[in-house]
């Protein structure tokens, strides 16, 4: 009987071992499920996420987030695109194209961005004017959106938003289309801002995720939203904590703090089909070529809370 106890023992001592094993190997797995990469521009976009990093609303949930600013889109595309990133911030413009030319990727909240016209300190109003900007993206559409009934514009395609700024201070374009807070560094060294009331619901902006990243960490993406939406209800109740955040991340000088045109922050939300078309109808005017996507493939509802 003792004999008999002692093999039952070591048959519980064995399955016990393998059952914690086994644990230690799905605890591990969760967490690296719970980790993401994602790429950001120096955009007023960008800062609910910065927030929800500093005040650390990523790694309460249990996140484990590595964040990477880039100055030039084409970079942060590339990054995306060779899998080094999960999930982006981009403009509507780059990601219907990307769409279209089959890379799978899904909007999960639109993002509220700020994109003033710098102007020249010694320009003279004309009607002919030189303006700079990305060719496929957002400070195009912007520029037609906010410009084109104005001026006869000879587009100046530059991605780097810094090589933008100089070319704009030594009076090689009369404007450019320069996100926020970037283009309150131009106001500080003597360049004309203007910024221009946006008609739509929506800005051309949005949070992206790959396809393969909302299958396989997906709860990962989840607490990635929950996060944003904590820091977006702390700038609608304070909004300097924005501009702080983006001074401090971007490394910006703290005068230009009270300069910086904030968008009004929303929760996350998905661009409607309305806006979506007009979109594409901008990218096939301009572009020249026709879209084939349908708006349930551009979007992904999931994540919205």
């Amino acid at each position: 009987m003792k004999k008999v106890m002692k093999v039952l023992l070591t048959l519980i001592i064995a399955f016990l071992a393998v059952g914690c094993g086994a644990e230690s190997v799905a605890d591990k797995d969760t967490n690296e499920d719970l980790a993401l990469k994602i790429g950001i521009m120096p955009a007023v976009d960008s800062a609910p996420i910065l927030l929800a990093e500093k005040r650390g609303y990523f790694k309460e949930l249990g996140l484990d987030i590595d964040i990477k600013i880039y100055t030039n889109a084409v970079n942060r595309q590339s990054a995306l695109q060779s899998g080094e990133l999960d999930g982006a911030m981009t403009d509507l413009i780059a990601f219907v194209n990307n769409i279209q030319n089959g890379f799978d990727i899904k909007i999960t909240t639109s993002t509220d961005g700020s994109f003033p016209i710098l102007v020249n300190k010694d320009f003279k109003e004309k009607k002919n004017v030189k303006v700079g900007m990305m060719e496929v993206s957002v400070s195009n559409f912007l520029s037609d959106q906010y410009l084109g009934d104005k001026y006869n514009m000879e587009k100046i395609y530059i991605s780097e938003i810094p090589a933008r700024l100089e070319m704009i201070k030594a009076g090689q374009m009369d404007m450019a289309v320069i996100p926020e807070p970037i283009a309150s560094m131009g106001e500080l060294s003597g360049l004309e801002k203007r910024v221009y009331k946006n008609n739509d619901e929506f800005m051309p902006e949005a949070m992206i995720f790959t396809s393969r990243a909302i299958k396989e960490k997906e709860k990962a993406i989840k607490l990635f939203h929950q996060a944003f939406n904590r820091a977006v209800n702390d700038i609608q109740k304070n909004e300097d904590l924005a501009r702080d955040v983006l001074i401090e991340r971007i490394k910006l000088k703290p005068e230009i703090k009270d300069l910086i045109a904030l968008p009004k922050y929303h929760n996350t939300r998905v661009p409607n089909k309305e806006y979506m078309e007009k979109i594409i109808d901008w990218i096939e005017n301009v572009q020249g070529v026709d879209i084939d996507v349908k708006y349930d493939d551009m979007v992904e509802r999931k994540f919205i809370y």
